[in-house]
């Protein structure tokens, strides 16, 4: 990669990795902070307060993927991240669950993710943009890492007020980074792509029905790891990052061989597709195994490899795959999947806690990961680094 292309790409993942820092620092403490709240007994609203964020991305990627492939990647990107400033300090300023789920869909309504994987397909060429996706995918899981570990420690010392605070600031500080660190792309004139050629694309409704499952199934485990940790493992919410921070290390470093050897000989289908079955077999365990705290910490760590795997892979896949000229649009769909799979999650997962007992969420999770792996045993083979996108088919 030339050193214009690292400066981007690592620049547009820095700034992913904050839009999601806001997402995921409320989730280890947020359902305990809640029972402080004056409607924070109802397992519902604490969900749905945990995956609105997820609700109103939904409804901004696709318009906010269109705009930045006619009025410019970055003049979007400003935009949404304005919207979550605004949101964060809303939902700092609440006294109750209903509030925060306030603040909340405002942060989401700063869509930016379709944008920003744009902008990042733009600055770079094919042969590297494996890497440059692979560069957010890793954001994303160290991310996740940091927030696991220190949303427990912040929140013990400026509490949920101030971890929201400090988002909106940093959000506004990336504003920064996108207009004077991040390059233009190179000015390219493609003929306009009508949204329904993304829709009808069957290799782009595999991959956008994946991301869905990815992240209900992960806002779905956290509605209930949290308290079985402190419950079953008898690990303070103050000490869970002695568990998450080995786990998120070490999965990210065990999912490193894997991304390596199937892009060098072509064999990424076998590696996405065990990643699936890796994640299927995590739900199954956590059915069954979610009193054991031995077996939940190994679980988790199995979680984390599968998703770390897939969170990588998957964003460039979109962008090899969709037309030139709607590279936007079509990352826009992808992460709108995402944004409704993150709601689903929390609110699904927050309504089986409560009505059906927390074994059902897991058995939700895998059902929807089996669909998974029977869709993606049948995708294509995946081109190496370099060549050209897999053929796709068009209904």
């Amino acid at each position: 990669m030339t050193r214009m292309e690292i400066r981007s790409s690592a620049s547009l993942a820095s700034i992913f990795a904050l839009r999601m820092l806001g997402l995921f620092l409320i989730l280890p403490v947020f359902a305990i902070h809640a029972k402080t709240l004056p409607d924070g007994d109802n397992s519902l609203l604490v969900g749905m307060a945990m995956g609105i964020y997820g609700l109103s991305q939904a409804f901004g990627q696709i318009p906010f993927g269109i705009a930045s492939d006619k009025f410019g990647r970055k003049r979007i990107i400003v935009i949404g991240l304005l919207l979550f400033a605004a949101g964060a300090f809303v939902a700092a300023m609440a006294t109750s669950v209903l509030g925060v789920l306030i603040g909340r869909a405002i942060q989401g309504a700063g869509a930016i993710s379709a944008a920003i994987t744009a902008l990042i397909a733009d600055s770079t060429r094919e042969e590297h943009r494996t890497k440059a996706m692979a560069m957010v995918g890793g954001s994303i899981g160290l991310t996740f890492a940091l927030s696991l570990v220190a949303a427990p420690l912040l929140y013990q010392v400026i509490g949920m007020g101030g971890i929201f605070a400090m988002t909106g600031i940093l959000s506004l500080a990336a504003i920064g980074v996108v207009l004077f660190i991040t390059p233009d792309a190179p000015a390219v004139q493609l003929a306009p792509v009508p949204l329904s050629e993304v829709l009808k694309n069957r290799e782009l409704m595999r991959l956008n029905y994946g991301v869905f499952v990815l992240h209900l199934s992960q806002m779905a485990m956290f509605v209930v790891v949290p308290t079985a940790l402190v419950q079953y493992a008898g690990i303070a919410v103050t000490s869970h990052w002695k568990i998450y921070l080995p786990i998120m290390f070490a999965s990210f470093v065990a999912m490193l061989p894997a991304i390596f050897v199937g892009e060098k000989y072509g064999k990424m289908k076998q590696v996405f597709v065990g990643a699936i079955a890796l994640l299927l077999l995590v739900q199954l365990g956590l059915w069954q195994g979610l009193q054991q705290p031995v077996l939940l910490i190994s679980l988790l760590f199995a979680f984390f490899i599968a998703f770390n795997i897939l969170e990588a892979s998957q964003p460039s896949l979109v962008s090899r795959i969709a037309p030139p000229a709607a590279k936007g649009a079509a990352l826009g769909v992808y992460n709108t999947m995402q944004a409704i799979g993150l709601f689903c999650g929390g609110a699904l997962g927050g309504w089986l806690k409560q009505h059906t007992g927390a074994s059902s969420v897991f058995i939700v999770c895998a059902v929807t990961s089996l669909l998974w792996l029977i869709m993606a045993a049948k995708m294509p083979e995946i081109a190496k680094r370099g060549k050209s996108a897999p053929s796709v088919q068009v209904e």
